[in-house]
């Protein structure tokens, strides 16, 4: 009987160590699961967009929000990964009211957020790469920066003022950077005829509900595929 017992033990301890060894194959393969859903945007891709709020030095803030539209699909590997008609949001992060002579208008956006037409929402580290469609403004850097024309030949105005007025007024020209035949020879005139010259300000950059801009990815951008549609279109009204 002694000679039976320690053979049954040891064939119990070579199960025992099987089951557990086939216990812990799961747990080891569920700490690393794989997504084969997950496709990603890359970095660099470009993405057309309309706006769909206005936006002005005048008028915007700091802080206030940007709202936007696709305008057509973004399609990496044969497959569409941001359908038109896709939501973009962001913020203004910078903002700058023209000034008198210098300091031209500028406003920086950050586009922060994806939103497909299935609700499904991303994060998107997006700035603007082109203004295409802003009137008397560009973009100057590669943060985006939109920035208005030059006011080159539209810088002075003239207003009808007291005579002991003019004085003041063409000593605070002449100390700008108009140049000598302005700063002289204008005020000369003004005196004269009972005008005064005053610079007025720049044109302010102003963006308004469907003009066309461009984002570029700054990030790669991991997007769940099976969460995604590709049916919406473009509202272009």
């Amino acid at each position: 009987m002694r000679i039976l017992i320690v053979p049954v033990l040891l064939c119990g301890f070579a199960l025992s160590q099987e089951a557990a060894k086939s216990n812990s194959s799961p747990a080891l393969s569920s700490s690393h699961p794989s997504n084969a859903n997950e496709i990603t945007i890359p970095a660099g891709t470009k993405v057309p967009v309309a706006l769909k709020n206005t936006i002005s030095t005048k008028a915007n803030h700091e802080g206030d929000p940007v709202y936007a539209q696709t305008t057509f699909p973004v399609v990496v590997n044969d497959k569409i990964l941001i359908p038109a008609g896709t939501y973009v949001q962001g913020r203004i992060v910078q903002i700058k009211p023209a000034g008198r002579i210098k300091n031209r208008a500028e406003v920086l956006m950050h586009f922060t957020t994806l939103i497909y037409p299935s609700g499904y929402t991303v994060v998107l580290p997006g700035a603007l790469d082109n203004a295409p469609g802003v009137d008397r403004g560009s973009v100057k850097d590669k943060e985006g920066t939109i920035r208005a024309d030059s006011n080159a030949g539209h810088k002075v105005g003239a207003v009808a003022v007291p005579a002991a007025e003019i004085g003041t007024a063409g000593g605070a020209l002449a100390t700008r950077s108009l140049g000598g035949a302005i700063g002289g020879g204008l005020v000369g005139v003004a005196a004269a005829s009972g005008i005064a010259l005053l610079a007025t300000r720049g044109p302010e950059v102003k963006i308004t509900p469907g003009t066309t801009l461009e984002v570029i990815l700054q990030r790669d951008v991991p997007i769940d595929s099976s969460r995604i549609s590709a049916t919406a279109t473009a509202d272009r009204r």
